[in-house]
């Protein structure tokens, strides 16, 4: 079987002060454990021919989202696998230092050299959030590479604005 590929996405980023805001450009860095847990099923149409369920949770080094520091994020995802390209489409959950979360959607493609995760692209868009982040909005890109020990390193970039 094939390990679940995953596009982690979540956002970046300074916010002025104010009460409305102009678009903000972000641009940040995760890393992104192996999926676990990780359910696949073949489908008998093709060779190779895989659908998985899986959840990661990554860890954020880079970046500030409403002018805190970003912390943490679990993503649950959906592949699509067939020869060497995963679609993917996920849901991410992310956390803020103070405490606040944001939710974003995700959907992209994946890279596969055999069974194996070589590199991914994604766009994503913000979906909601608590507290201070109520209200936000925006939208971007992500590109990823992952390691031969399924963990995934993603670069985010894109804008978004809080009420």
């Amino acid at each position: 079987m094939r390990t679940a590929v995953f596009i982690a996405c979540g956002l970046l980023a300074l916010v002025p002060p104010g009460t409305a805001q102009a678009q903000t450009k972000l641009a940040g860095k995760m890393t992104c454990d192996k999926p676990d847990p990780n359910h696949t099923a073949s489908v008998d149409d093709e060779t190779k021919h895989t659908i998985s369920l899986g959840v990661t949770k990554c860890t954020w080094s880079e970046g500030k989202l409403g002018g805190e520091q970003l912390k943490d994020e679990k993503d649950t995802f959906t592949s699509d696998m067939a020869g060497d390209l995963s679609h993917d489409r996920g849901y991410g959950v992310g956390s803020v230092a103070g405490g606040d979360k944001y939710f974003v959607r995700f959907k992209g493609t994946t890279t596969l050299k055999g069974e194996a995760p070589v590199s991914g692209v994604c766009k994503w868009s913000f979906a909601g959030g608590t507290g201070k982040l109520r209200g936000i909005s925006g939208k971007g890109t992500c590109k990823g590479t992952f390691s031969a020990d399924g963990k995934a390193t993603w670069d985010i970039n894109g804008t978004y604005s809080l009420k």
